[in-house]
Formats: structure tokens, C-alpha cells, sequence
């Protein structure tokens, strides 16, 4: 079915794109403010590209992380390795090259990997009244890594009350769905009076074993099936047989959010503010990593390779305290945040029958942080000028346990097992002039980053490396330059050029891991590499028309130089060395590459009556890397078209909606053969396209009860997203009560 629909859709979405209805005002194009610029600015006046997910968007889409809220939107690719995962990706950057930011706070550090991640699914989507996506370089205002984009998640905050009295607001609910036997329950409540609020959050989810589709293509009948796995027989690791092989075994999780928050406001010019979050999970199966085979001497075998690989609990603590200040003069209003981060995470993992070597590297890592922001507006004129830092402290611990005597030995780490150091410090300003009476409105910015960042290995017995002190001082300068042209409030035209800088972390510079066990090569601390470069020119039309249609076509060229990727290293004169008892050979990360990029994003939104409308998207990217002898090979994280589309009902105190999502081919040709892509995991012909069709309605029993179900995957399609080892949930029905006052 999916090869006569998908080009249906691509010709028809190719005039379409998914608007934001809470958020834009489908009239003109004079829509809500949004905080781009890190104070209150209307998204008109910014000529960067900006999609804004709302608090009633989040409500409406009960989602059960943040990856899947930002994945259903149709608007952003997200890849998983696992249930608990989830690593957006913007403009074909991701993990390390895309910047998330949680309330003005860098998520990012210092062991943000290239591949993927899953730091995202530590932020409750349930405590997420806003998210902003900026797409393209956001180096200027946010620093390193935001060379395809920024994800900046914004949480509740507590409500003073405004007549003087005590002042309640909360939300209790929980959430089933059938396709991993899902239970959530969530309660948040905020008190306020004229000067104090307080507000506090709880959130449990159980999540099961994922079940996957069991509609598939004609052509790959037993895709992802679940056929085998590993468990222990008496004590015995045992190969057994699935019961049901659309059931992925091993790969549910638990997780539960804390959040807290005082406000406090001193007087109408100064208010105090702390910030306190707690994330924590169970342990969180690596389901890629355990459908891997054994190799034996460069070929792979027909054996399930690990008995056990999973990610430890993955701990997130952050503290903040911010204060808001409107001087007399000077400035209109100065922000200050102070914040520290404590996280810890690890990768435990056991070879089939290597119960003498169970393998656990724990990673901990102490963050501070700093951000002054202020803004002055005069005239036609407003600007923006910040001062920030982060101060990273990560220590990195290992070791093999033989699980028949207990006995615990040494093992190699994954970052350098003595101090490890990296600080941010930068200076940035940022200016937007009105001019011809609104009409046009320039953007300018201007950004100076300093990173200092020192690793030293202690203990150097494991692969005796030539360099066991490890330092990296850089200086970046990255702007932007942007122009909006408003003849109407109902036409928009905007274009500029941006850059973004990624300064290499500790874990580009300095890890020791083995990268596949498909391609057996260990790799090991390169500290000659340099910072990456993005520069983008971007294009955006938008009109209304008739008041009812709202078109917006966006379009970007990018310039990706430094690219920093694998390449063959030598290590003591070696281009091979033993590793886990594996001859592998020795790669090292370098600057080898650079790359072209392109695409566009369309969008499309139809009032067709006051009740009924209509709405859909269409991303496509493309981009291929250069590398050092001049071939041309395609770009990592590069997805194929997505995009989504719906019809929406609303009327009185119910809602419905049927929306499509779908992917095209990802072609076995268009996957980078040394990078993040996990051809492992897809078809020998690649990664097939797919459609899933969905529906979901909401009604108001009362005025604070709401009912809200959903069937999602009616078809039971088998499917999975590019570059992901997990298969996406089958036929799901989802049912959810809430209770808001």
C-alpha cells in the first residue's frame, strides 16, 4: 500500500507543511512572541526559521517522551537505538551537533557524542509547557554545538496570583497504551500569592517490551522480527526461541521526573527564582546493540553476540537560580542564572558466555554554569548583549567483574581515567533594527568563544599511547546577518547567512571504544583535531491568502567545514592493535571532511471551515561529504523526505483529529559507509519507505475533566526509522485522563 500512497502524498505535500495553528494567527502573519533572541520578540521579526510546539499542542499530543513529542510534529527526524532513546536531528546534524537547552540552561557536554543519543528523553514532557525549535546556526546566542539547530525546552513555572488572594493550578492524569503496556501517572500544582509561588511535579511511566507492526513488505517478510534472543536457563546463558518475534524483547524501561521551583518577587522590578529537576530510569536495554552477531577472524557469525548491553540508569540533576532585574537606566531588564548539573551514566555489557568478563564504565560528570543576559530597546532599535560559561568536570571509571568469583579487575575506560576539563566562556551580541516603518527589519549578531579543555591518563598500561596529557585552547568567532521584508501583514519574505561553530569535546578528542562489531576497529585519542565550521544561507516566503490559507516555504544552503569523522590511524607505529581479544584496527577522529548541504521545508494550512482544517509538512536534505582523496560520499544523519499531514475537528468541547506520518526510501546508496547511518540495521536495499495512519480525539467531560484516546498505526505498518536498530511501535491504542483546575 505504502508504494502507491507515498508519491500521492510527496506530490501533494510538496504545496504543504504542518502549521502551527495554536500559535499562529492564520489572518496575518502577526504571530505570538517567542524568546529567539533570549527575551520576548515576535517570530515576524526573526529571519531565522522557528517552529514553536505550545503548551495545548503538548496536551493534545501525549506523547511518552520528548523525542516522540518532537518526532510527531512531522516538523523534526528523530532516531532511536532504543526505547529510551531518542536524538533529534535538524537540517542532517545531529547528538553533538545539535544544541539542547533546557529554561536558558545548555543541556550539552562535555561527552556529547557524534552518534546518537538519548539525553533528550530526560526532560519530562509532561512539565514542558513550550518548545522552540531554531533551525540553522545558533552559535551566536547559544554558543558551540549549534551548527544544524537548538531544541530549547521550556518547563512550568509557578503563577503569582494577580488580586491578592491564594492562588491554586495543577494537573493530575494518567495515561495506558497497549503497544508496550505503558502506565503513566503524572501531578503537578502550583501555589501562589502576590509575592510567592511555588510549584512542584511528579512523573512515573512504566514502560514494556515494544511491540512492533505486523503489517510488512512484500519484499522483506521477517524485517526487525525479534526471532531470537539471549536470556539465562538455569543459570546458563540460553539462545531461545521468541513466542512472538513482533514482541522486542529487552527493551522496556522505567523512568521517573521531579521537578521543583520557588519564585519570589521582591518588588515590580526584581524577582528570584530556583529551579530544581531530578531525571532518573532503570537500567535501559541497548536493543540494537543485542541483536548484534559474534565475528570470528572478520566474519560474522550466525550466534547472538551479547548476552547483556545496557545503558545504567541515566541520572540527571540540575539547580538553578535566576534573577530578573528592570534597572532605572541602562538597560530594560538584566537576566542572571546560575546553575549546576550532576550526571551520571554508564554502559554495562556481557559477552554470551563471558561470565567472566561483565564490563561496566561509569561516566560522572559536574557541571557549573553561568549565563548574563540583557536587553536595551531605543527607538527602532534593540539589543541584545550576554555574557556565559560552562565548566565541565567529568570522571571516568571502569571495570570487568568475573561474575563466577566476584573478582573485580581493572579495565580500560572510555574517557582518560585522570582529570578531565572543559570550560566555555564566550561574549555575544545581538541587534535587530526596524526600519521603513516595520517593513524591514535587520538582524545582526556577533559571537567570541573561548574552550580550554585538559585530560591526562593516569594509568597507561592498557594501550600504552604516546601522549598521556591532553590540552585544547580555542578561540571561535561566529555571527549572523539577517534581513525580514514586511510589506503586509500578510506576505513575509526573509533571507541572511549564519554561522556555527562546535568546538571538539572529550569525547571526540580523547575516548577509547570499539565502534562496531561489524567493523572491527577500536578507536583511540587524537588531540590535533579543530573545531568545526557550519555556514548557512537561508530563505523564507511566507503569505496568507484570503484569510484562510497559509503558505510558508523555507530553503537553506549549508557549508559544513573541520567536518571531524573516522578515519585510519596509527597507534605506536600500528595500524592494528588487540582489543578484547580482537585484532582490530585503529581509527582516530581527524578533520578529514567537509560538506554540502541542502533542502527545504514547506508548509501548508487550510481554514476550510471555522471548525474543520487542514494541515501539512514536507522536509527534504540532502548532502554529501568530501573527504581527503576528493570523493564525493553521502553525509551521515542525512534523512530521507518526511513529513506529516491532518485533518482537524473542533468544535464546543471535543476535538478530533486524523493525521498521516511517513518517511520515503532511504536508499542503501545514499547511507555513509563510515559514519552513523547503522546500514546494519535496515534492508540490504536500505531503509523502506512507510505511511502510518493515525487518529485521536479529546472531549471536556466538565470543565477540568478531560478524556482523551487515540489510535495510532491503525494499519499495524512495520516500519522503522533511518539509521535506527529499534522498529517502531505496531497498532497502539492510547487512553488518557486528566484533570487541570
Amino acid at each position: 500500500m505504502h508504494k502507491k500512497i507515498l508519491p500521492v502524498l510527496a506530490c501533494t505535500f510538496s504545496l504543504s507543511v504542518y502549521a502551527q495553528q495554536d500559535t499562529l494567527d492564520q489572518k496575518t502573519l502577526s504571530e505570538v512572541v517567542i524568546s529567539a533572541n533570549k527575551f520576548e520578540e515576535k517570530k515576524k521579526n526573526v529571519n531565522q526559521r522557528i517552529d514553536v510546539i505550545t503548551a495545548q499542542q503538548i496536551t493534545k499530543a501525549n506523547a511518552q517522551n520528548t523525542g516522540d513529542l518532537l518526532s510527531g510534529t512531522g516538523q523534526v527526524f528523530v532516531q532511536k537505538s532504543q526505547q529510551g532513546g531518542s536524538s533529534p536531528v535538524l537540517r542532517g546534524f545531529e547528538a553533538s551537533r545539535v544544541l539542547l537547552v533546557i529554561d536558558g540552561i545548555r543541556m550539552n557536554n562535555a561527552i556529547y557524542r557524534a552518534g546518537h543519543l538519548q539525553n533528550v528523553i530526560t526532560v519530562d514532557p509532561n512539565m514542558l509547557e513550550r518548545v522552540e525549535v531554531l533551525y540553522g546556526p545558533g552559535s551566536t546566542l547559544y554558543g558551540s554545538d549549534a551548527l544544524g539547530g537548538v531544541v530549547h525546552l521550556r518547563t512550568k513555572s509557578p503563577r503569582l496570583s494577580l488580586n491578592g488572594k491564594v492562588i491554586s493550578t495543577g494537573t493530575v492524569f494518567a495515561r495506558g497504551s497497549s503497544v508496550n503496556n505503558e502506565k503513566t501517572v503524572h501531578g503537578d500544582v502550583s501555589i501562589g500569592g502576590g509575592r510567592f509561588a511555588w510549584l512542584q511535579s511528579y512523573t512515573y511511566s512504566y514502560f514494556g517490551d515494544m511491540r512492533m507492526g505486523d503489517h510488512y513488505t512484500d519484499k522483506y517478510p521477517d524485517f526487525g522480527r525479534r526471532s531470537k534472543y539471549i536470556t539465562s536457563v538455569n543459570g546458563i546463558d540460553s539462545v531461545v526461541t521468541s513466542k512472538d518475534d513482533r514482541i522486542q524483547k529487552f527493551s522496556g524501561y522505567q523512568q521517573w521526573d521531579i521537578t521543583q521551583k520557588f519564585l519570589f518577587k521582591q518588588n515590580e522590578r526584581i524577582t528570584h527564582s530556583l529551579n530544581l529537576q531530578h531525571s532518573n530510569s532503570t537500567n535501559i536495554p541497548r536493543y540494537d546493540r543485542l541483536q548484534d552477531l559474534r565475528n570470528f577472524g572478520g566474519s560474522i557469525g550466525t550466534t547472538l553476540r551479547f548476552a547483556e548491553w545496557f545503558y545504567g540508569p541515566q541520572t540527571r540533576y540540575l539547580g538553578a537560580y535566576e534573577l530578573n532585574w528592570k534597572p532605572a537606566s541602562a538597560f530594560d531588564i538584566v537576566r542572571l542564572n546560575i546553575h549546576y548539573q550532576d550526571i551520571e551514566e554508564s554502559r554495562q555489557q556481557r559477552e554470551y558466555r563471558r561470565y567472566d568478563r561483565f564490563d561496566s564504565r561509569r561516566e560522572k560528570l559536574r557541571i557549573w554554569g553561568f549565563t548574563l543576559d540583557s536587553r536595551k530597546k531605543w527607538k527602532t532599535d534593540e539589543l541584545t548583549v550576554g555574557f556565559d560559561g560552562q565548566f565541565n568536570d567529568l570522571k571516568s571509571v571502569a571495570d570487568r567483574t568475573n561474575l563466577t568469583t566476584g573478582v573485580k579487575t581493572k579495565l580500560d575506560t572510555r574517557y582518560p581515567n585522570g582529570e578531565n576539563n572543559m570550560n566555555y566562556l564566550g561574549v555575544f551580541g545581538q541587534h535587530l533594527k526596524k526600519m521603513k516603518d516595520g517593513k524591514l527589519v535587520l538582524n545582526d549578531g556577533l559571537r567570541l568563544q573561548m574552550v580550554n579543555l585538559h585530560s591526562t591518563i593516569v594509568d597507561n598500561s592498557f594501550f600504552n599511547l604516546p601522549v598521556t596529557d591532553i590540552q585544547q585552547n580555542t578561540l571561535s568567532v561566529t555571527g549572523n546577518l539577517g534581513l525580514v521584508y514586511l510589506p503586509s501583514n500578510t506576505f513575509r519574505v526573509a533571507g541572511g547567512i549564519s554561522s556555527g561553530f562546535r568546538n571538539p569535546n572529550i569525547d571526540d578528542l580523547a575516548r577509547v571504544f570499539e565502534s562496531s562489531s561489524s567493523l572491527q576497529r577500536v578507536i583511540v585519542p587524537n588531540a590535533d583535531i579543530k573545531a568545526e565550521y557550519s555556514y548557512t544561507a537561508d530563505l523564507s516566503i511566507s503569505q496568507v491568502v484570503a484569510e484562510k490559507v497559509r503558505i510558508e516555504v523555507n530553503g537553506f544552503y549549508t557549508w559544513f567545514r573541520n567536518a571531524i569523522g573516522l578515519a585510519p590511524y596509527q597507534l605506536n607505529g600500528q595500524d592494528s592493535i588487540l582489543y578484547n581479544g580482537i585484532m582490530s584496527a585503529v581509527y582516530a577522529n581527524r578533520n578529514v571532511k567537509k560538506a554540502n548541504s541542502y533542502g527545504y521545508n514547506i508548509q501548508l494550512g487550510v481554514d476550510i471551515t471555522p471548525h474543520l482544517s487542514w494541515a501539512g509538512t514536507i522536509t527534504y536534505t540532502y548532502g554529501r561529504f568530501k573527504n581527503e582523496q576528493g570523493d564525493k560520499i553521502p553525509q551521515d544523519h542525512i534523512p530521507p523526505v518526511y513529513g506529516r499531514t491532518n485533518l482537524t475537528y473542533n468544535r464546543g468541547r471535543g476535538s478530533t483529529e486524523f493525521f498521516v506520518l511517513f518517511n520515503g526510501w532511504k536508499k542503501a546508496q545514499d547511507y555513509n559507509p563510515d559514519g552513523e547511518d547503522n546500514q546494519q540495521y535496515a534492508t540490504p536495499e536500505g531503509m523502506p519507505s512507510w505511511v502510518t495512519l493515525n487518529w485521536r480525539g479529546q472531549v471536556n467531560i466538565t470543565r477540568h475533566f478531560l478524556v482523551q484516546l487515540a489510535v495510532e498505526n491503525l494499519t499495524d505498518r512495520n516500519y522503522r526509522y533511518f539509521a535506527s536498530g529499534f522498529s517502531a511501535p505496531g497498532r497502539n491504542f492510547v487512553l488518557a485522563v486528566r484533570y487541570n483546575w
